[in-house]
C-alpha cells in the first residue's frame, strides 16, 4: 500500500462539517427579542399600539353603524320608495302608484303640544298614519303586542309622553281640539328613520282623527309622506315608479317634493352622530400623525444605537443585502405584533364608544367586520416601515470609515424611496380614516406645513439667540446653555419641531373639548327667550298677547309668519339644478318662513342697502342666504304663497345673530301690514317665575299652538354633547399618551450626545449643579419656544375648524399662547427629567468611552 493511498483513507483527510448559519428570519427574531428586552423598541411599539387602537376604534364604530343602517334601510325607509313633501302628495303621483299596483301608505308628521286634563303639557312629534301602516314590519308596544295603525280615537305614544303628562295607558289625552285614548306605549316604530335623537317624543294617531284636532293650518310646518311597496320581491314596480315620478315632477315643475329609495334615502337626525364621528375621526388622525413623528424620532435613535452592531456584522462578512433584510424583517415583525395588539385594543375601545353613545343610537349594531382590522394592520405597518425603516436601512450601507466617525451619513436612495412610499401609503390610509379625501389629505398637509413653520421658526430663533445672550455678561449656566443649543442647531430644530407638533395636537384637542363646545353652550345670552310659540292664528293674536301681558311677560318678539316658496329670480324660474351645492339645492326646494315688519328688528344689523319703512316693493334677505343663492341688491325675488305670487326687489341685506335665541327670518318685507296673505304668528319670550302656570294656561286656552320650552331642549342638547365629549375624552387619553411619547422621544434622542458633552465639561471642571442648570435651561427654553409656536398654530387651526367643520361659535382665547408656552416648557422639562435621568451621574470615563453620536 503506497503512502498516497494511505493518506486518502486516513480519517484526518475527511472534510469538516460546519453547522449551517441561521437563516435571516431566525436572526431577525433573535435580534427583535434582544432589542425588546433592552428597551430599544418599547417607545416605538407603544406609540404604534396606541395609534392603531385609536384609529381602529373609530373605524369599528363607523363600520358597525353604517352596516346596521344599510341592513335596516328598507324598514327605516318604510317601503321600497318614498315621496316626501311639505304639501299634500299630488293626486297624479298617487294615481301613478295605484296604476303600477303598488301598495301605499300615507303619513303626516309635525310638532305640536299634547295636554292632560290636569294642565300638564309636552311637546310631541305627531304622526298620523293611514290604515295600511306600516308597509314593512310592525309597531312593537311595551306590552309585547305587535300592531299596525292605531284605531280611530286611539293613540300610541312614547313613554316620555306619559311621564310628562302624568298619564297611564287608557287615560284620555288632549291634542288640539280632540280628546284621544292612550292605547299603548311605543317600544319600536319600524319607519321612524334611523332612530337617532329626537327632542320631541312620538305620538301616533289614525289619519281619520287628524282633521278633528284642528292642528294642520295653511302656515303649519308639516311633512307629508307616501311610501310605496312593490308586489314582487324584485322591486321592479317601485323602480319604475321612481323613474316615472321623477319625470312627472320635472315635467310639471312640482316643487318641494323629494324622492327616496333604498340607495338615495338618508336617515333623519344624523347631525349629532355625524358630528360625534367627525370629532372622533379627527382625534384618531391626530393620534396617527403623532405616532408617525414618534416613530421617526425613535427609529433614528435606534439606528444610531446599532452602528457598532452593524459594523461588527460587516467585519464578520455579512453582506449589505443580508443586513438590510435582517432589519426589514425585525421591523416588520415588530410592526405586525404592535398592530395586532392595537387592533385588539381598538376592538375593546370601540365597545366603550358604543356604550357612551348609546343614548344617540337605537339601531341594533351588527358584529364588527374584518375590513377595519385589516386597515388597522395596514396603517400600523405603513407607520412602522414607512417612518421607521428609513434610518435603519442606512445601517446596512454604513462603511467602516463612517462607523469610526460615528455618523449615519447622508440619506441613501433606498431609505428615501422607503420614506416616499411610506408617506404615500400613510396619506392614503389617513384619508380612509378621515372618511373624506379632502379632510384626510388636508389634515396631513396642514401638519406638514406646521412642521415646516416650526422648523423655520426654531432656526430663526436660534440665530437670534446667540446674539441676544452675550457670553461675557450673562450668567454662566445661561451662556453654556445658549452655546450648547447654538452648537447643534440641527438637534434643536428637530426637537422644537417634534415638541411643537405634539403640543399642537394636544392644544387643538383641548380647544375642541373645551373652547369649541363651551363657546357653543355659552352663546345663548343670559336674558334670551326660553319659550317659542308658533301656529298662533290671527283670530287668537289679541287674546294671546293679553294673556302674556297679564302674566307679566314684557319685551317679547312678535312677528307674523308666512310660508312661501322661492319660484322666480329676476323673472326667471328658480330650479335646484342651477345651483352647484347640494345644501343650496335643498334650500330652494323647501318653503321659507317669511315675515314683515315696518321696523328693523333690534337684533338684526344692516350689512348692505337701506331699510325704508313701509316700502311697498322692497324686501330684505339674510346675508348667508344671499351668499348661497348669489343674490345682490336690486335682484327681484318671487315667492309662491298659498297659490299667490308675491314679488319684490332686494333693498337691504341683513346680518343675523343666530345664537341670540331671538326670532329670525331669512326674508323680511319692510311693511307693517300684508293682510291679504295667509299667516300665523310666532313669538319668543322669557317665561316669568310662574312658568308652569303660564304654560298650562296657554295650552288650555289655545290648544292648537305649539309651545317649545327651549331650556329643556338645550339641556338635552348639552346632554348629548356630554356624551360626545365623553367619547372624545376617552380617545383623547390615547392621543395624549402618544403626544407624551413624542415629547419623550424628542428629548431622549439626544441622550448619548448629552452624556458625552457633559462628561467633557465635567472633565474640564464643571460641577454637576452647573450642568443641571444648563440642562434645565435648555429643555425649558426649547419647550417654551415649541409651546408658543404650537399655541399660535392651534388658534388658527381651531378657528378654521370651528367655522368650516364643526360649525361652532368661536371664542378667541388670548391665554392659549402663553399657557401653551408654559405647558410646553413644563412638559419638556418633565420629559427630560425622565428620559435623561442618570446622564449627570454617570462616571466621566464611562461616558467618554461612549461613541460620539454627533
Amino acid at each position: 500500500m503506497d503512502s498516497s493511498t494511505a493518506s486518502e483513507r486516513s480519517p484526518a483527510a475527511a472534510p469538516v462539517q460546519h453547522p449551517a448559519p441561521p437563516s435571516v428570519l431566525v436572526l431577525a427574531w433573535r435580534q427583535l427579542w434582544r432589542d425588546w428586552r433592552a428597551g430599544e423598541l418599547r417607545l416605538l411599539s407603544l406609540a404604534l399600539v396606541l395609534a392603531v387602537a385609536a384609529v381602529t376604534a373609530v373605524g369599528f364604530l363607523s363600520e358597525r353603524m353604517e352596516a346596521g343602517l344599510r341592513r335596516d334601510a328598507a324598514q327605516l325607509l318604510g317601503g321600497d320608495a318614498l315621496v316626501a313633501s311639505d304639501r299634500p302628495i299630488p293626486p297624479s303621483l298617487q294615481s301613478m302608484a295605484e296604476t303600477l299596483g303598488l301598495r301605499r301608505m300615507h303619513s303626516v308628521t309635525f310638532p305640536s303640544m299634547a295636554r292632560a286634563a290636569s294642565g300638564n303639557t309636552r311637546l310631541v312629534t305627531v304622526k298620523s298614519v293611514s290604515a295600511s301602516y306600516p308597509l314593512r314590519g310592525q309597531v312593537l308596544l311595551a306590552d309585547g303586542r305587535r300592531v299596525g295603525a292605531p284605531a280611530p280615537g286611539e293613540v300610541w305614544v312614547d313613554a316620555p309622553v306619559l311621564d310628562a303628562l302624568d298619564l297611564a295607558v287608557g287615560s284620555p289625552l288632549l291634542l288640539g281640539d280632540s280628546s284621544l285614548k292612550v292605547a299603548g306605549v311605543i317600544l319600536n316604530e319600524p319607519d321612524r328613520g334611523a332612530g337617532f335623537l329626537s327632542f320631541a317624543p312620538r305620538l301616533m294617531l289614525n289619519e281619520a282623527d287628524l282633521a278633528a284636532t284642528g292642528l294642520v293650518q295653511p302656515s303649519s310646518r308639516v311633512t307629508y309622506r307616501m311610501a310605496v311597496l312593490s308586489p314582487a320581491a324584485d322591486g321592479e314596480a317601485a323602480a319604475r315608479f321612481m323613474k316615472d315620478a321623477a319625470r312627472l315632477i320635472e315635467g310639471q315643475g312640482l316643487r318641494g317634493l323629494r324622492l327616496e329609495n333604498l340607495e338615495s334615502g338618508r336617515p333623519e337626525m344624523r347631525q349629532t352622530l355625524d358630528r360625534a364621528s367627525l370629532f372622533l375621526r379627527l382625534v384618531a388622525m391626530l393620534a396617527a400623525l403623532l405616532a408617525a413623528v414618534a416613530i421617526s424620532l425613535a427609529s433614528r435613535d435606534f439606528a444610531l444605537r446599532h452602528l457598532d452592531d452593524c459594523a461588527m456584522l460587516r467585519v464578520l462578512g455579512q453582506s449589505q443585502a443580508r443586513i438590510a433584510r435582517l432589519h426589514v424583517l425585525e421591523f416588520a415583525m415588530a410592526g405586525l405584533a404592535a398592530s395586532a395588539v392595537g387592533v385588539l385594543g381598538g376592538l375593546l375601545l370601540h365597545e366603550v364608544f358604543v356604550r357612551l353613545l348609546a343614548g344617540l343610537m337605537s339601531v341594533s349594531l351588527p358584529p364588527p367586520g374584518w375590513g377595519t382590522a385589516a386597515g388597522g394592520m395596514g396603517l400600523g405597518l405603513s407607520l412602522m416601515l414607512g417612518f421607521g425603516l428609513g434610518p435603519v436601512l442606512q445601517l446596512a450601507s454604513v462603511p467602516p470609515l463612517r462607523v469610526l466617525r460615528r455618523d449615519l451619513g447622508g440619506v441613501r436612495m433606498a431609505s428615501g424611496l422607503v420614506l416616499v412610499a411610506g408617506l404615500a401609503g400613510f396619506a392614503g390610509l389617513l384619508a380612509l380614516v378621515a372618511g373624506d379625501w379632502k379632510l384626510g389629505l388636508g389634515t396631513a398637509g396642514g401638519f406638514a406645513l406646521a412642521l415646516g413653520v416650526f422648523a423655520l421658526g426654531a432656526w430663526l430663533v436660534l440665530r437670534l439667540l446667540r446674539r441676544a445672550v452675550p457670553q461675557a455678561g450673562a450668567p454662566r449656566w445661561l451662556a453654556l446653555a445658549t452655546r450648547q443649543i447654538s452648537a447643534r442647531p440641527g438637534f434643536a430644530v428637530v426637537q422644537v419641531s417634534a415638541l411643537g407638533i405634539g403640543l399642537l395636537s394636544l392644544a387643538l384637542l383641548l380647544l375642541l373639548r373645551t373652547d369649541l363646545i363651551n363657546s357653543w353652550r355659552a352663546a345663548t345670552p343670559r336674558n334670551a327667550p326660553d319659550r317659542f310659540v308658533i301656529n298662533i292664528q290671527p283670530e287668537q293674536a289679541q287674546a294671546f298677547r293679553s294673556t302674556l301681558d297679564a302674566a307679566g311677560v314684557t319685551g317679547y318678539d312678535w312677528y307674523p309668519m308666512i310660508r312661501g316658496r322661492l319660484v322666480t329670480l329676476n323673472g326667471a324660474a328658480v330650479k335646484p339644478e342651477q345651483f352647484k351645492e347640494e345644501r343650496t339645492q335643498r334650500l330652494v326646494e323647501r318653503e321659507f318662513n317669511l315675515s314683515h315688519s315696518d321696523a328693523l328688528p333690534p337684533h338684526n344689523q344692516l350689512a348692505q342697502g337701506t331699510w325704508v319703512a313701509d316700502e311697498a316693493d322692497g324686501l330684505s334677505v339674510e346675508q348667508g342666504l344671499a351668499r348661497d343663492l348669489g343674490l345682490k341688491l336690486g335682484d327681484r325675488l318671487g315667492f309662491d304663497v298659498a297659490g299667490q305670487t308675491v314679488e319684490a326687489r332686494i333693498t337691504s341685506i341683513r346680518k343675523l345673530d343666530w345664537s341670540s335665541m331671538r326670532v329670525n327670518f331669512f326674508v323680511l318685507f319692510p311693511q307693517r301690514e300684508m293682510a291679504d296673505l295667509p299667516r300665523s304668528y310666532i313669538t319668543a319670550f322669557r317665561a316669568p317665575a310662574a312658568a308652569k302656570a303660564l304654560d298650562k294656561q296657554l295650552a288650555r286656552d289655545f290648544p292648537n299652538i305649539t309651545a317649545v320650552d327651549v331650556r329643556a331642549q338645550l339641556d338635552q342638547v348639552q346632554q348629548v354633547l356630554d356624551q360626545v365629549a365623553s367619547a372624545v375624552q376617552v380617545l383623547f387619553v390615547f392621543t395624549l399618551a402618544v403626544g407624551l411619547i413624542v415629547l419623550l422621544t424628542a428629548v431622549s434622542s439626544t441622550r448619548e450626545a448629552r452624556m458625552r458633552e457633559f462628561a467633557l465639561m465635567r472633565a474640564l471642571g464643571a460641577g454637576s449643579g452647573l450642568l443641571g442648570r444648563v440642562q434645565r435651561a435648555e429643555l425649558l427654553g426649547l419647550g417654551l419656544l415649541a409651546g408658543v409656536l404650537a399655541g399660535g398654530a392651534a388658534l388658527l387651526i381651531g378657528a378654521v375648524l370651528a367655522a368650516k367643520v364643526f360649525d361652532f361659535s368661536w371664542t378667541l382665547n388670548p391665554w392659549l399662547v402663553p399657557a401653551s408656552g408654559l405647558a410646553g416648557a413644563l412638559l419638556a422639562w418633565l420629559a427630560g427629567w425622565w428620559g435623561l435621568r442618570g446622564v449627570l451621574s454617570k462616571p466621566v470615563m464611562q461616558s467618554l468611552r461612549l461613541r460620539d453620536l454627533t
